[in-house]
């Protein structure tokens, strides 16, 4: 079984330089964000598996962005040029899950809910694509609980969960990955912005610490609409941490959902600052070639770089 941890870039842009899951608006373009080792991780292994894959889970908590992840998959594969297909597993399963017929790219949303006839007549598709040739039909699945886990659990068929999950993308909760939530906080504003018509909005001294001390059960998507309501309380372009409709009290994360990064500073400029530097890593030091990657003039990378507060520049 492999295991894949995800994201993905479509579009990146600076300061929120990779993506991590932004909420599936068909109507704006797909972003991938996110800077902790698990989502770099899991952007290459996408990319590496997207040309190729037939059938793959899709597992992770309400919220984290599994339907973002089938996107992007389906842009990198071969039947991108065709339609991205979203489908309520138990849906469709009554409709159109005829094997001789199935073509395309099809997301099946929460397989996990399947009750055990639905089961047999999803495994009885899964073996009719074996004797199809290849590229013509992809199937994603997701389940907002391992599927493997629940085959152990006598709660889904095991040959259905091993057919589904030979090739398995696990989203890891938000909590886990605490450094991604400034740049993609920020991926949301522009997003959130954008679709209000709206000038650009900042997080202002103080409501990214807050962010930050959040537990986040809801993921993305809960960050998503705590954010779209701040917009609407925000004063001269700016939220405050008052603005944020979040509990007084500090969530203190458990000891597994701290940052996976050592840093102590969890200012917006530092975690711009170590972004910048990771990009400028990969591209071994050529910082030419590092600004362009961050749509950014070299002069700013130097900036950054520099010990100068960035958000006063």
């Amino acid at each position: 079984m492999r295991t894949m941890q995800s994201a993905a870039q479509f579009q990146p842009h600076f300061p929120s330089p990779g993506l991590a899951l932004v909420a599936a608006d068909t109507a704006l373009p797909l972003q991938i964000v996110g800077v902790s080792a698990a989502w770099r991780k899991l952007l290459m292994q996408a990319e590496m598996a997207a040309p190729h894959v037939q059938v793959a889970a899709i597992e992770g908590e309400h919220g984290c962005g599994k339907q973002t992840l089938a996107r992007y998959l389906f842009s990198r594969s071969p039947l991108a040029n065709t339609s991205f297909q979203r489908r309520d597993a138990r849906e469709w399963l009554v409709t159109d899950a005829d094997p001789s017929t199935l073509a395309g790219f099809t997301y099946l949303d929460r397989v996990d809910l399947l009750a055990p006839p639905g089961q047999g007549l999803l495994l009885g598709v899964l073996k009719a694509m074996q004797d199809r040739p290849p590229g013509r039909a992809v199937v994603l699945a997701s389940s907002q609980t391992p599927l493997r886990q629940m085959a152990g659990q006598g709660l889904l068929l095991p040959d259905l969960a091993f057919r589904l999950s030979a090739v398995r993308f696990a989203i890891p909760p938000l909590r886990m990955r605490r450094e991604d939530i400034a740049p993609l906080a920020q991926a949301l504003l522009d997003r959130i912005c954008t679709r209000y018509q709206q000038r650009p909005v900042i997080l202002g001294p103080g409501a990214l610490a807050r962010l930050l001390q959040h537990a986040w059960p809801g993921n993305i998507r809960e960050l998503a609409s705590v954010l779209e309501t701040a917009l609407l309380e925000a004063v001269n372009g700016v939220i405050r941490p008052d603005d944020l409709s979040l509990p007084n009290s500090q969530d203190a994360p458990a000891a597994d959902a701290q940052p996976s990064s050592a840093a102590g500073n969890l200012s917006l400029d530092a975690v711009i600052r170590q972004h910048v530097q990771y990009v400028l890593d990969l591209n071994h030091g050529n910082k030419l070639r590092a600004a362009r990657q961050l749509l950014i003039s070299r002069s700013t990378l130097y900036r950054i770089l520099g010990n100068e507060a960035i958000l006063t520049h």
